[in-house]
């Protein structure tokens, strides 16, 4: 039941990235990878420091506050997509400089 509120956290979450300029690498999708990779990783990292056990909690486990973990990994991971694709734009800005001045 945890994975199941983390993947809704990290999808709740990518649906605002409508109201950024879309310099994610892969576009809006690679935004949703990002959110949702970002989401399952932040939170199994930190239910397993809570618990001390790298495990999924169950149904009996899963409350608010363990939804809630998603959402540092899910923000770090939209935000890791976001800049790998802003130093790619910048990497073909340069580029595409440099051939215009040959």
């Amino acid at each position: 039941m945890g994975m199941l509120g983390w993947v809704m956290m990290g999808l709740s979450l990518w649906h605002f990235t409508i109201f950024l300029p879309d310099h994610f690498w892969g576009g809006i999708v690679g935004a949703f990878v990002g959110a949702i990779v970002g989401a399952i990783l932040g939170g199994l990292l930190i239910y397993g420091v809570k618990v001390g056990a790298l495990e999924i909690p169950g149904e009996k486990a899963t409350d608010i506050a363990v939804v809630l973990y998603a959402v540092p990994g899910a923000l770090l991971g939209m935000a890791a997509v976001y800049f790998e694709g802003m130093r790619r734009e910048r990497g073909v800005g340069v580029l595409a400089a440099a051939d215009a001045h040959q």
